[in-house]
């Protein structure tokens, strides 16, 4: 099917344009053999779609241009306009500007050349620009129109429009007619919300073209970790109750196109979404496609990237709520309740958004600061594992009291091998020992285990949540981010923090390399955690330092148990004469 096919910037455009000079060539043949004035003959606009583009880049999309013959033509046309004919004279940029957005418009095209959130920054500190201006001459630019058979629709693409902005500077209109294709698009600005609306509709010689409007060449910001994976098509299905996601990689074959009663569909990043919402559950289309393009700024050897593109609509008239802005749980829920599934709060989500709605509650009624959010949640979450910190000490000092009788049984059993069946008799005479004294061996684990999905629930808050992105604490500038300073110092301080609780907490283990091996795991735990995101760094430390104040009261307060009176090893009796 067509539809399946890749679409590739341009694709459909000499078919439609070697048509339009035919039929120019014929008119021109026509005139010049019957001799008639300019009102009998009427060519069409087709030789101005064919004009060369403004850029050298754009120029590469559009039919070379026609022989002199049409050259000639195309000046009487261009002195005396058809009737029924919309257009502009030249290419002109508009803006409107809100409290939230600043989003520029070009004329060719109808289409958005900038899209900008004025609240949220990127990392070079500037306002973060949605659209990925660094490919606009390879790949049309938002809210292009393609038609439902893959072709592009260059001819209202690269189109000159007359645009109209609104008395209230919150809108513009653009429309586009050479007579035999008419094309019109809307959109409508609130000053205060993240909600707008887009409509768009175009006929050919009278007929309704179901077309869909596009996004390509990637969305939102473009410095995220692993973006290729990040940025994703998303829709939600209406009759499976269930948000779909689609991958660049998913297009790695060619466009992907499915179509339904959707909620709402467009493009997301972990922080922020571009989609439409029908009215009315009506039934629309979604096409992914992934280009292949050299990312801004690169180096003159560098690859193609592959970047995630969206195509929406699929009617002839396309009337879309718009939605484009953070991912912020409040805003979601108010535009929208099901945009809340954007948010991917991971495997142990029971654990992740709870976690992030009383991080949120504690940012906005309490301390006003998500560092110290983070740091009051840890503390209450160590008090309520304070019993499994008491039972894992209780078990440690145990454990620690039953070493010299461990000793001995290592000592009876050290020229056994780990393949000889007396090992087995060795590891159950340990086992009866910790049974027979009441010892949990995995006791000390047991809130390191219970903290691994907290710390996991703490990452993707930390990951997907747009409250957290840019979030500063004291000299930490994000932290959704790993420090900026040139040597991280709050890792440092937690591998610190991490040996002093080390040299607090009893050795529950005999065996010199096993004591030795756990001396380097705040390094490790040092290494793994040097580049994660300062917020994650933050929850670890903190809990560390709770538990060194947890672990010095429990020194003080619980005493060692007294070590087991180990019995002396019977002397079996002296064997009189041989073998017997």
């Amino acid at each position: 099917m067509a539809d399946n096919l890749p679409i590739q910037p341009g694709q459909g455009q000499k078919k439609d344009l070697s048509m339009e000079l035919r039929l120019l060539l014929a008119f021109v043949l026509m005139g010049l053999v019957l001799f008639v004035t300019p009102y009998v003959y009427k060519p069409p606009a087709g030789p101005k779609r064919a004009a060369p583009p403004t850029t050298p880049s754009q120029a590469a999309q559009v039919t070379k241009p026609a022989p002199a013959a049409s050259k000639t033509a195309e000046s009487t046309a261009a002195a005396i306009a058809p009737a029924g004919q919309i257009t502009a004279e030249k290419e002109q940029a508009y803006a409107i500007d809100t409290t939230l957005y600043h989003v520029e418009f070009s004329n060719k095209g109808g289409v958005v050349t900038h899209w900008v959130l004025n609240k949220f920054l990127d990392s070079q500190g500037h306002k973060l620009e949605l659209v990925n201006t660094a490919v606009l001459a390879k790949v049309p630019a938002p809210f292009s129109v393609i038609f439902k058979n893959g072709d592009q629709a260059s001819n209202i693409n690269f189109a000159l429009f007359k645009a109209t902005p609104t008395a209230d500077k919150l809108g513009i209109d653009f429309e586009y007619s050479d007579g035999k294709t008419d094309c019109k698009k809307s959109f409508r600005f609130d000053k205060n919300s993240y909600l707008s609306r887009v409509t768009s509709e175009v006929t050919q010689n009278g007929t309704p073209m179901p077309h869909l409007l596009e996004w390509r060449g990637g969305f939102g910001d473009l410095g995220v970790q692993n973006r290729q994976a990040a940025q994703q098509v998303v829709y939600y299905d209406l009759a499976a109750t269930k948000l779909n996601v689609h991958p660049v990689s998913a297009a790695k074959n060619g466009t992907v196109t499915t179509a339904g009663e959707y909620s709402f569909a467009g493009l997301e990043d972990p922080f922020f979404a571009a989609v439409v919402l029908p009215q009315n559950g009506a039934t629309i289309e979604v096409q992914t496609y992934k280009d292949e393009l050299l990312p801004a700024n690169a180096a003159k050897d560098a690859k193609e990237e592959q970047f995630i593109g969206v195509g929406v609509g699929g009617d002839a008239v396309n009337n879309f709520q718009l939605f484009i802005g953070p991912k912020d749980i409040d805003i979601l829920k108010q535009v929208d309740p099901r945009l809340q599934q954007l948010i991917d709060w991971g495997w142990f989500w029971f654990f992740a958004k709870p976690l992030f709605l009383i991080m949120h509650w504690l940012n906005d009624h309490m301390v006003h600061n998500y560092g110290w959010s983070i740091v009051l949640i840890t503390i209450g979450i160590n008090i309520l594992l304070l019993p499994l910190r008491f039972t894992s000490m209780k078990s440690a000092k145990k454990m620690q009291a039953l070493q010299p009788e461990i000793k001995r049984i290592n000592a009876k059993y050290k020229d056994v091998g780990l393949r000889d069946p007396k090992k087995a008799e060795q590891n159950q005479e340990i086992m009866d020992l910790y049974k027979k004294h009441g010892v949990n061996p995995m006791g000390g684990c047991l809130p390191m285990f219970i903290q691994l999905p907290i710390l996991y629930a703490f990452y993707k808050v930390l990951s997907v949540t747009t409250e957290l992105r840019g979030a500063h604490w004291l000299w930490v500038t994000d932290l959704s981010q790993a420090e900026t300073l040139p040597i991280h110092v709050l890792p440092l301080v937690m591998i610190v923090s991490q040996f002093m609780m080390q040299q607090m907490t009893p050795n529950p283990t005999a065996d010199p390399a096993q004591a030795k091996m756990m001396k380097f795991m705040p390094l490790m735990f040092g290494f793994f955690f040097y580049n994660m995101s300062s917020g994650l760094v933050l929850y670890w430390l903190t809990s560390n330092l709770v538990g060194i104040a947890q672990q010095w009261l429990m020194n003080r307060t619980m005493p060692a148990p007294p070590a087991p009176v180990v019995a002396a090893p019977k002397t079996p009796p002296k064997r009189k004469g041989g073998r017997g």
